[in-house]
């Protein structure tokens, strides 16, 4: 497992959570549609609208906001349907960038992520073109605190079925299969532990620094991604500094 911890870009993006709620309230509700279409309103039954709800509370959401995103996707007022789509491409300085979008309309989602690529990056690249460099793991972000030891984590860990634990100075980063994120999760809530973040995410096998005007532009670029409300999650392999 790499050593780079994902806490640096957790940071970033929940700051940005802060300053702009309802756009990150908007897509979660998009997450939650397309969970309840898929497997229906019972979390119990459907542990990708489980998993959902958990990165919900994650970013702060109200309880009453997720009920109602339920309520409103299983309801025939609902009647818009997200497709997930994929696009993989390279930022400056040969970074590599994987952006996963819902969206009513395919058409106009490649054309605004084309725009950014080119604009900020080196372009929007084939299928599979940087995906190879990334490892998808269920990834757990815990808060480090004194009463919450390393030997703790590890423990539970072992006992919920993860595959690796990652210690730092401030979180605990408790990595699982995929298919496994829900169990380990809810094996860890059973021990009464609040998540930072709880998803599935893209770890990239090797990271790069970017200086200079490079780092500039590809935030400038991660920026844009991050207003654009089709635009879901964006993984990438750069080492982004704790002051960015």
């Amino acid at each position: 497992m790499s050593g780079h911890s994902k806490w640096a870009n957790i940071k970033n993006k929940k700051g940005k959570t802060d300053a702009a709620r309802g756009k990150i309230f908007t897509k979660l509700g998009r997450e939650l549609a397309v969970a309840v279409k898929q497997g229906g309103p019972d979390p119990d039954g459907n542990s990708k609208l489980s998993d959902v709800i958990a990165k919900c509370k994650a970013a702060n959401m109200p309880n009453d906001n997720i009920a109602r995103g339920i309520k409103k996707a299983a309801g025939e007022l609902f009647n818009v349907n997200y497709e997930e789509v994929i696009y993989e491409g390279y930022g400056c300085g040969g970074a590599a960038v994987i952006v996963k979008a819902l969206t009513d309309n395919k058409n106009r989602t490649a054309g605004d992520i084309r725009h950014i690529f080119d604009k900020y990056g080196q372009g929007l690249g084939l299928t599979n073109c940087v995906s190879y460099m990334f490892e998808k793991k269920g990834l757990i972000v815990i808060e480090r605190t004194k009463s919450l030891t390393e030997d703790i984590i590890m423990e539970y860990a072992i006992e919920g079925g993860a595959d690796d634990v990652m210690t730092y100075d401030d979180v605990f980063e408790v990595y699982t299969a995929p298919n496994s994120l829900s169990s380990v999760r809810k094996f860890l809530e059973s021990k009464n532990l609040a998540f930072l973040s709880a998803e599935v995410d893209m770890i990239p096998a090797n990271i790069i620094t970017l200086e200079g005007d490079n780092l500039v532009k590809f935030n400038k670029m991660l920026e844009m991604f991050d207003e654009n409300d089709d635009v879901q999650n964006v993984y990438h392999n750069v080492n982004l500094p704790d002051e960015v």
